[in-house]
C-alpha cells in the first residue's frame, strides 16, 4: 500500500497545525474585513461570498459542500498526499469561517472612505494565512484543485488557469453587485497574492554564492566546517587573462549570509563574491517552499 505521508510524525503534526493556523487567519480576515466591505474573492470563496450576500447562506457550509466533488476529483486524478492536506485545509477553513462569523458585525457598516483601508488589511491577512497553508503543502481546496488537474492533463500553467477562473468569478460578482466592488476586490486579491508569495518565499529564502578566491581550500573548508553547507567547485577561465580559476558554488540561508561573508573576508580580503537570490532550493539539506 502506498504511503500517503513519508515525513516523520513531528513534521506531519507541525504541518497540520500550521495549515489550521493559516486557515484560521484566512477565515478571520474574510469575516472581519472582506464580508463587512461586501467584497468578493476568487475561487469557491468568491462563489460562497456571493451566495452569502444574496441568499444569506453561511459561507463556511457552502465552501465545504462545493468542495466535496472537487476533493473526489483530487483523490482520483491528482494524488493522495495533496488531497489529504487539502481536506485538512478545507475543513479547517470552513470550520473557522463558521465560528468567526460574528466578526462581520464588528466593522459593519463600512464607510466609503475606509473601504480601501479594509481592502489592504484584508488582503495582507489573507495573504499571510494562504501563504502559511501553501508553505506546508496544504490548500484550502476549491479552484486550486481544478487548476492543478488542468495543468496535469493539458499542460496549461496553474497561474493562467487560476487567473481565468478568478477573473470570471469577480466579473460575474461585479455585474451582480457593483462595479466598484469588483475594483476593490481586485486590489485586495493583488495584495493577497503579493503577500502570499512573500510568505512562501520569505520563510525559505536562500542565497547562492559564487566565490572566487586565491585561498580556495581555506574558504571551502571554513564553509563546510563552520556552517555545514556543501561547496561545489566549478572550473572557470578568465576571459581576459585566460587563467584558469576555480569558482566555489554554495547555497546558504539568509540568516547565515552575514556571518559567512565575514568569515570569507577574514580569510581572503581580495575575495570576489557574487550573491544571487534563489526562488527555490530542493535537495539534501534544504526543503522546498511547499515541503
Amino acid at each position: 500500500m502506498k504511503k500517503v505521508f513519508t515525513t516523520d510524525f513531528k513534521d506531519l503534526f507541525q504541518k497540520i497545525v500550521l495549515i489550521m493556523l493559516g486557515s484560521f487567519i484566512l477565515a478571520f480576515s474574510i469575516n472581519l474585513f472582506i464580508v463587512p466591505n461586501k467584497l468578493l474573492s476568487g475561487g469557491l470563496s468568491g462563489i460562497g461570498l456571493m451566495l452569502q450576500y444574496i441568499f444569506n447562506m453561511p459561507m463556511g457550509v457552502t465552501i465545504l459542500v462545493l468542495n466535496i466533488p472537487l476533493l473526489i476529483l483530487s483523490i482520483l486524478k491528482i494524488n493522495t498526499r495533496f488531497t489529504a492536506f487539502t481536506i485538512i485545509g478545507t475543513i479547517s477553513l470552513s470550520f473557522f469561517l463558521i465560528i468567526t462569523s460574528p466578526l462581520k458585525n464588528i466593522l459593519a457598516p463600512v464607510e466609503e472612505s475606509y473601504r480601501l483601508l479594509y481592502c489592504i488589511y484584508g488582503g495582507v491577512l489573507s495573504g499571510i494565512g494562504s501563504g502559511i497553508v501553501f508553505s506546508n503543502e496544504g490548500s484550502t481546496g476549491g479552484m486550486d484543485i481544478i487548476a492543478i488537474y488542468v495543468k496535469k492533463k493539458y499542460g496549461i500553467e496553474v497561474g493562467i488557469v487560476s487567473f481565468i477562473i478568478n477573473f470570471l468569478i469577480v466579473a460575474v460578482g461585479s455585474v451582480l453587485f457593483d462595479f466598484k466592488v469588483g475594483l476593490y476586490t481586485l486590489i485586495a486579491m493583488y495584495i493577497t497574492s503579493a503577500v502570499m508569495e512573500k510568505v512562501i518565499n520569505g520563510l525559505n529564502r536562500r542565497k547562492m554564492l559564487l566565490i572566487v578566491s586565491e585561498k580556495e581550500k581555506e574558504v571551502s573548508d571554513a564553509i563546510l566546517n563552520n556552517f555545514n553547507r556543501g561547496v561545489t567547485i566549478l572550473y572557470g577561465e578568465g576571459a581576459y587573462t585566460n587563467h584558469r580559476k576555480n569558482v566555489m558554488y554554495c547555497v546558504v540561508s539568509l540568516g547565515q549570509l552575514p556571518q559567512i561573508k565575514r568569515v570569507i573576508k577574514a580569510i581572503d580580503k581580495e575575495v570576489f563574491i557574487s550573491i544571487i537570490d534563489i526562488a527555490e532550493v530542493q535537495g539534501n539539506g534544504f526543503k522546498s517552499p511547499l515541503g
